[in-house]
């Protein structure tokens, strides 16, 4: 049995082994498919057969993205046939970026196949690439120029700054890219940086690196081999802010690269693939020493953390969140969470005032990469337990402060890991023992502490028993940081919503007191930035009271100075400013107008808890957008923090309901920013940033409104708010917004199309006219695209149903919508035409549509009725037993008619019939006008007919011509 098996296996020809190779393809076994097709290539003899194997085999090298393969075999075959692997060879060969041949092959397969629309968009994206390159057939004397002036000590500083701004915007460019890493401009700018005195420059140096390494593999390699991890580090390492943020965007493109590796499916790359790996092991690893290095400045220490917080949830293949936790990354930022900038010892870690909340945030992200597992989960808790319990074992007070400091930090991140460590036994107690000291420090980190933890009704029950009467005492202190802080302390015990009035820390009216005392330390030049912090924090817990933000609007210094703090990009004070907006905005739920899932706690006792207060809101909005809130915004929603990504998308989404403000948030790049907030962000501030998309693609032209890209990037967002548990008013704007996009082109036409349909028909049945309108408008305007049209029914031809259901709505505009698109989907669709044809509906919707008082409703029935006629085959004789006949005919001869179109339709319509008819039928309607015409006294047409009449009935054999003639006839011409 086995030597027959083997003998019959030998034996197989070509064509059995391209067949094998067709299965094996059709199942995306990709290799074994190769290897099917190259054995019957060599045993193939046929030419023919050669050309369809090469083809083949070429099919399947570009699904594995061997380009230069898929060139040779397509190469193969049209040495054989003309032009029947061009196709093949042109999309392999813009992927090689082998433009100017690429746009060859494309022109040729157009002056062949002139319809072929997907070639002709290819061709117009090849052409304007071939003109661009041509363009820049200068660019490499330009980079040469442009290195030699950057690298000339004798030219002015001025004349360096342009040279090497003009070289970063070539280095975006593939082309510039390329040329500058053949000349050697990596080792050349590495030698400048090393020289180079102006800043400026240097930053814009750093950057050609990272842009010459940005999405190449080749390239990035190169750069690490000759020029190093170190030198990123070592120029990150600086206290000018513009030098470190150019090497964390040099290491990060670095990152991209190696990552992206590892999502190529290429079997070829899996040497790359290992090196890749073996580089994003490295840097990850120098990041995770480098968090607690005592010899980094607080800006690098932060751009380390930061790159650590946006990767480690890339580096899945490597799993390396939960290496971070095995080799003590979460012992080294629970060291950085506690330190201070107040603290004077030159032993401790130099930090920013932003880093604790930029520490925070990246626990945060370890944790909810190590969460799902609980194992993990548990190494991560025994980490931050082994770090607060060796730092409570020293004797010295502060490491006791720095464990406050600490759980502070913790709080902000991953808040149900700051709980539990809270809630351990003596912990409350030492941070309430330290705010009844005299010491400055000590009560600093206590009060800041007891703000934090303010967040469940356990701790604010414990708190408010056992340490109320301590911050109405540090109320009293003499230093205003002090004061302060434990106002805001009682300020938000007094929000924590406990029903007993004689807990009640403070008399009504004494809010809008300490909201008044906030606004003067924002406005006091004399007082230090960390007051005005503070103060921000406190009016972000004190505007949930109306008065106060009346009182606070009216203050246009103290919101252009609290918008100046924000612009610094201080993470420290980034929420509390955020969550004041949202107050002033009245940018809540309406089910939780207290703010439950952002400030963390309920609140009952401030008073005049009004949800719109009255108008006031909208000034307020004006006011703000006149302080320039939304550039900062769109500045701000960089974050990596999801909490205050989502406060973005509130106050984005209550200013882009007004729509005095919508151009406003459009000149200043917020479709941008809220399309950032939309992919990255909380499920709820995603869902705000999408409706505030809505609100933009109402009443601005969706071109202004969403320039370039971001016109089909809107899309999806937009289409996932379209839910039946929404509002009506909700879905009804984001129809009429995918309508506005729809009208623009066939290519937003058919992105809509994608995922939008099994969410429409839901609302085709709605109760609701209004909805029931949008669904149908939206239907007719992306049946404007054929493709679409005939992809409506691939799936499921039932759905004609659904337009003929709604076509007999009592809704006149639903009526007209819904007749609109059955038409254009009969005029795209042969399946779609006999679908209405089986249904024994399409006499009663001609009719309807022909009788139309509205010219433009029959100028649609006639198109409607033409479309049947060429799709259908009995239609026409089905035609001829109605009256449809005599309406046309009405029509064609009515002079009243306005719309220039109906003649002549008409007469194209009556003359299709015709053609259409067996010469039996051509009898019966010659007699019915020759009947027609006798009744009329149209002694002309009658005399014609009788004649006509004759010759059919005498003669078997029609001639060619009778056709034409007859519909003339009738027409009258």
């Amino acid at each position: 049995m086995q030597n027959y098996f083997t003998m019959r296996k030998s034996v197989m020809s070509a064509h059995e082994w391209n067949k094998k190779g067709n299965d094996e393809y059709d199942e995306r076994n990709l290799s074994e498919a190769l290897k099917h097709y190259t054995k019957a290539l060599n045993i193939g003899e046929n030419d023919h057969d050669k050309v369809m194997f090469y083809r083949n085999r070429a099919s399947t090298y570009l699904q594995l993205s061997n380009y230069e393969k898929v060139v040779e075999d397509c190469n193969s075959a049209l040495k054989i046939c003309c032009n029947k692997a061009l196709a093949t060879r042109c999309q392999a060969l813009e992927a090689l970026e082998r433009f100017e041949e690429a746009y060859r092959d494309a022109e040729t397969i157009i002056s062949s196949d002139p319809n072929n629309k997907f070639f002709q968009r290819l061709a117009r994206r090849l052409l304007k690439i071939v003109q661009e390159r041509k363009e820049n057939s200068h660019t490499s004397p330009k980079i040469s120029e442009m290195l030699d002036l950057a690298l000339d000590v004798n030219a002015s500083e001025k004349e360096r700054e342009i040279a090497i701004n003009n070289l970063l915007v070539l280095a975006r460019d593939q082309t510039g890219a390329e040329e500058m890493f053949k000349k050697e401009g990596v080792s050349k700018i590495v030698q400048l940086v090393k020289v180079e005195k102006n800043e400026g420059v240097i930053c814009s140096a750093i950057r050609i690196v990272g842009e010459l390494c940005e999405n190449n593999f080749s390239r990035t390699k190169f750069v690490m081999k000759h020029v190093g991890l170190s030198w990123c580090l070592e120029l990150m390492n600086s206290t000018s802010i513009e030098r470190v943020n150019a090497s964390q965007y040099c290491l990060q493109n670095i990152l991209n690269t190696y990552i992206d590796m590892n999502n190529k499916p290429d079997s070829n790359l899996n040497e790359d693939l290992c090196e890749a790996q073996k580089e994003i092991d490295t840097i990850m690893l120098c990041l995770l020493y480098s968090i607690t290095s005592r010899t980094i400045t607080g800006p690098a220490r932060d751009a380390t953390i930061k790159l650590i917080m946006g990767n480690i949830h890339c580096v899945t293949m490597l799993d390396w969140a939960k290496r971070f936790v095995e080799l003590r990354g979460v012992q080294r930022l629970m060291e950085v969470s506690s330190e201070m900038e107040e603290y004077n010892s030159e032993s401790l870690l130099d930090i920013t005032s932003s880093t604790r909340t930029i520490t925070s945030v990246c626990l945060a992200m370890v944790y909810k990469n190590v969460y799902k597992n609980c194992d993990d989960e548990k190494t991560f808790t025994n980490a931050v337990d082994e770090f607060i319990e060796d730092k409570m074992h020293s004797p010295d007070i502060q490491s006791k402060v720095r464990v406050v400091v600490a759980i502070t930090t913790l709080l902000f991140g991953p808040s149900n890991v700051g709980n539990a460590v809270v809630a351990k036994e003596g912990i409350l107690e030492m941070i309430l023992v330290m705010a009844g000291t005299d010491d400055i420090l000590q009560q600093t980190v206590a009060l800041e502490c007891i703000v934090a933890a303010v967040t469940r009704k356990d701790k604010v029950d414990a708190i408010i028993n056992q340490g109320v009467n301590i911050l109405k005492k540090l109320c009293q202190s003499k230093d205003d940081s002090i004061r302060v802080r434990a106002l805001l302390g009682l300020s938000k015990l007094g929000s924590s919503g406990d029903p007993d009035a004689t807990i009640r820390p403070f008399a009504d009216g004494v809010t809008k007191e300490l909201a008044e005392a906030c606004r003067r330390l924002l406005i006091n030049p004399k007082k230090e930035k960390n007051m005005r912090k503070l103060a921000i924090k406190g009016l972000s817990y004190l505007t949930f009271n109306t008065g106060v933000k009346q009182e606070l609007i009216k203050d246009k210094k103290a919101i252009h100075m609290m918008i100046e703090i924000a612009k610094t990009g201080d993470q420290s004070v980034l929420f509390g400013m955020l969550t004041t907006l949202v107050n002033l905005c009245n940018a809540y739920d309406e089910q939780e107008p207290e703010m439950i899932e952002l400030t963390k706690f309920v609140k009952y006792h401030f008073p005049e808890e009004s949800k719109l207060d009255g108008d006031d809101f909208v000034e307020r909005l004006c006011v703000l957008v006149e302080a320039n809130v939304i550039s900062v915004l769109v500045n701000l929603a960089k974050t990596d923090s999801q909490n205050c990504k989502e406060l973005i998308s509130r106050v984005f989404n209550v200013i882009c309901n007004e729509l005095e403000l919508r151009e406003t948030v459009v000149y200043e790049g917020g479709t941008e920013a809220l399309l950032s907030l939309v992919l990255d962000g909380t499920i709820k501030g995603k869902k705000l940033a999408s409706r505030a998309l809505v609100h933009l693609g109402l009443t601005i032209r969706p071109e202004v409104a969403f320039p370039g890209h971001l016109i089909t990037e809107v899309v999806e967002p937009i289409v996932n708010l379209l839910n039946p548990e929404c509002s009506v008013n909700e879905n009804c704007q984001t129809l009429t917004a995918l309508c506005n996009l729809a009208e623009v082109n066939d290519i937003m036409r058919e992105h809509i199309f994608k995922g939008v349909f099994q969410k429409i028909e839901i609302f085709l049945n709605d109760e609701d006219n209004s909805l029931r309108l949008a669904s149908a408008n939206l239907i007719n305007l992306l049946f404007l695209s054929r493709k679409v049209a005939i992809q409506y029914l691939e799936q499921d031809n039932s759905r004609v149903d659904y337009l003929m259901v709604l076509y007999k709505d009592e809704n006149q505009d639903i009526k007209f919508a819904a007749a609109a698109a059955l038409v254009k989907l009969t005029v795209a669709n042969k399946e779609a035409c006999k679908k209405v044809f089986d249904s024994n509906f399409w006499l009663e919707f001609l009719c309807s549509l022909l009788t139309n008082p509205s010219s433009n409703i029959q100028e649609m029935g006639i198109i409607f009725m033409l479309s049947m006629i060429r799709n259908v085959e009995d239609f026409a004789t089905k035609l001829i037993e109605t009256d449809i006949i005599e309406l046309l005919r009405s029509l064609s001869k009515n002079d009243t008619v306005q719309n220039k179109n109906i003649k002549e339709l008409t007469s194209i319509a009556l003359e299709a019939v015709a053609e259409r008819s067996s010469r039996e039928e051509l009898i019966i309607m010659i007699r019915w006008e020759r009947d027609a015409a006798c009744r009329l006294g149209q002694l002309d047409l009658l005399n014609r007919l009788e004649k006509k009449l004759w010759v059919y009935e005498h003669t078997k054999n029609v001639p060619l011509n009778v056709y034409s003639e007859f519909g003339k006839i009738l027409t009258g011409r």
